[in-house]
Order: C-alpha cells, then sequence, then structure tokens
C-alpha cells in the first residue's frame, strides 16, 4: 500500500557538530568524539543540505515510512552521542552470597565473582569504546553510541540471569536501573 506524496524528516545540526556525508555514510563529529554509520536503502535517501540532515521518501510504502523515522532516530541519537554522550545506570544486588565485580581492561569485559556462590567467573564484553566504572554496588556504563553503551549494559544484566529460581527470593544480579537518555527534562 502506498501512501500519496513525499514524506521527510529534517534535523538540525548544533553548533559544534560536523556533519559529512560520503556515499552512503553519515559521519557525525562533535566534542566527544566521531561516529560514523551508513544509510542504504533503495526508498529512502539521506542528504546533507544546508546545515540540516534530510531524510525522505517519495511514494512511501508504508515500511519505507518506518524506516524514514528509524533513520531520522539514527542520526539524531549520533548528533545526542557526540555532543551529551549517554549513560547507563546499574545495581548490583545480592542478598545470600556477595558477588565482586571487577572490570577487566585488557581483555574489555566485566568479570562477575561468586554469583550465587559459583566459582565460574561470568563474564559480560565492553562493546567499542564504552567505559564502565564501577564505585560499590554501583555501575556506570557511558560512552557516545546509544547501540555500545546500551549493548554492554544488556550483557552485563544477561551475565547474571539464571532461571529455575523465585526471582522475588534470589533477586542476586545486576539490573539495569536509569537510561540517562530517557530521563525526561
Amino acid at each position: 500500500m502506498t501512501i500519496a506524496g513525499i514524506i521527510e524528516s529534517h534535523i538540525a545540526i548544533p553548533d559544534g557538530v560536523t556533519v559529512t556525508m560520503d556515499g552512503n555514510t553519515l559521519k557525525v563529529k562533535g566534542p566527544k568524539g566521531e561516529l560514523s554509520r551508513t544509510f542504504s536503502h533503495p526508498r529512502v535517501n539521506v542528504v546533507l543540505a544546508d546545515g540540516k540532515v534530510s531524510v525522505s521518501s517519495e511514494y512511501p510504502r508504508i515500511k519505507d515510512k518506518a524506516m524514514v523515522g528509524t533513520f531520522t532516530a539514527h542520526v539524531k541519537n549520533m548528533i545526542k552521542g557526540v555532543t551529551i554522550g549517554f549513560t547507563y545506570h546499574l545495581k548490583v544486588v545480592f542478598s545470600h552470597f556477595p558477588m565482586k565485580v571487577t572490570v577487566n581492561d585488557k581483555e574489555k569485559r566485566v568479570e562477575v565473582n561468586n554469583y550465587m556462590g559459583g566459582h565460574a567467573v561470568r563474564c559480560a564484553k565492553i562493546i567499542g569504546e564504552t567505559k564502565v566504572k564501577i564505585s560499590g554496588a554501583d555501575i556506570t556504563v557511558t560512552g557516545i553510541s546509544i547501540e555500545d553503551v546500551g549493548q554492554t549494559a544488556a550483557n552485563m544484566e544477561k551475565s547474571t540471569m539464571r532461571g529455575g529460581f523465585d526471582k522475588r527470593v534470589f533477586e542476586d544480579g545486576i539490573y539495569i536501573t536509569l537510561k540517562s537518555h530517557k530521563v525526561k527534562e
């Protein structure tokens, strides 16, 4: 099914941010770093003009309209990442066995020792240029790429998931408590 006309979305480029387009690859550079992403879809165009990034589709189908929204969200997240950055806050919770959580910078992973009294070390991979800071029972994950930060936090949360136990009683684990980009301003 086709929707008549054209669907466009314009994203303004703030001061201090440089956006360049090389073929289908969009590069965003700001005070916190640089991100690049390839936008390739046969019916959706991403164009850099007049200090704006324009995402458009002519005579879009329903899926093309959704792709325009997806590409727009990716560009906005890239701009927000290089200007403000993204932060996830996690909490280490244990009631039965004291867990020890450490960051292994050499192997780019977070290691969880003594989870539920087990001897095996549970590991969670740190994705990309994400930084992980542990202070007591609080973990802070920061970075400029929302995908890398979110996946790193999810890896830590998943490393301590264990089925077959009542979660109301055995609440040991690492849990995401706050996502900075979801906070209402």
